[in-house]
């Protein structure tokens, strides 16, 4: 059950109208965070992505105290569940009145559980250390990603491996990706344009506790031929291992194992 929506902290039924920037333009940023126990997860760490990304696209947002009381106030309503923040420019049409929004809800969410088998896609819509005025920002135009998935989907696969077109590894659709070689965490570095994972950060936090040896690069499909494991990161996922990518398989090995333990004991 979805819980109270907000916009702009106003519980509302009406929705927002089709005038909108998200709906015309997919002119907007967001962010998804996961509630455990009614608590939002890394909800500070979500707060400043959001705010690099209303910036670069030059959306004034609320004060962040606001935001923040209006996530928590969701998420108490659903214990358990993913929390979405959705921020917009406001009306797309010329003399159309209306300012930005931001849209607060919640809706339960599982997750992925268990190995998943991911597609190979070359992916040309993405920047991919192309320095552009949206680098890093997480904002609404999804549609080439999830059009990947769906490609992935239609292939018998779960979801999608995005590739540059010389075929350096870059992210999943929705969700970041590292592999273990020689007992050696490998994942694609920030600096081909990849999102910047608030889970991500936190697996590298773990792994170096762990005393795990962490490269971040660049490397081209073929690297996989080398890994023992493979594994995808996101704020719904969370730790999902990977068992094929392409026709390549991979086991669920001891360092996937250990960074998804240690990571459910910080949501204990």
């Amino acid at each position: 059950m979805t819980s109270t929506i907000l916009i702009n902290g106003v519980a509302s039924t009406e929705g927002i109208p089709v005038t909108d920037s998200s709906v015309l333009r997919g002119d907007g940023c967001f962010e998804v965070l996961k509630a455990y126990k009614g608590v939002p997860f890394a909800l500070g760490a979500h707060l400043d992505r959001l705010e690099r990304s209303a910036a670069a696209l030059a959306i004034t947002l609320p004060p962040r105290d606001a935001i923040a009381a209006w996530v928590e106030s969701v998420a108490a309503e659903c214990p358990d569940c993913a929390v979405r923040v959705v921020v917009t420019r406001g009306s797309a049409v010329p003399n159309e009145p209306g300012s930005p929004m931001v849209i607060v809800f919640a809706h339960p969410w599982a997750g992925s559980r268990g190995p998943a088998r991911l597609l190979p896609v070359v992916a040309p819509w993405h920047a991919a250390g192309v320095s552009w005025d949206l680098a890093g920002a997480k904002v609404l135009s999804y549609a080439p990603n999830l059009s990947a998935t769906r490609r992935a989907n239609a292939e018998r696969f779960d979801d999608a491996l995005l590739l540059t077109v010389e075929g350096l590894m870059l992210e999943g659709p929705t969700f970041c990706v590292a592999w273990v070689v020689d007992g050696v965490l490998e994942t694609p570095s920030l600096d081909l344009g990849i999102l910047d994972s608030i889970t991500r950060r936190v697996v590298l936090e773990d792994a170096d506790r762990l005393g795990i040896r962490v490269v971040e690069g660049r490397w081209p499909l073929e690297r996989l031929e080398q890994a023992a494991e493979f594994m995808a990161m996101s704020t719904i996922r969370e730790i999902q291992p990977i068992s094929m990518v392409g026709d390549l398989a991979f086991g669920e090995g001891p360092v996937t194992s250990d960074l998804a333990r240690v990571f459910a004991q910080r949501l204990s």
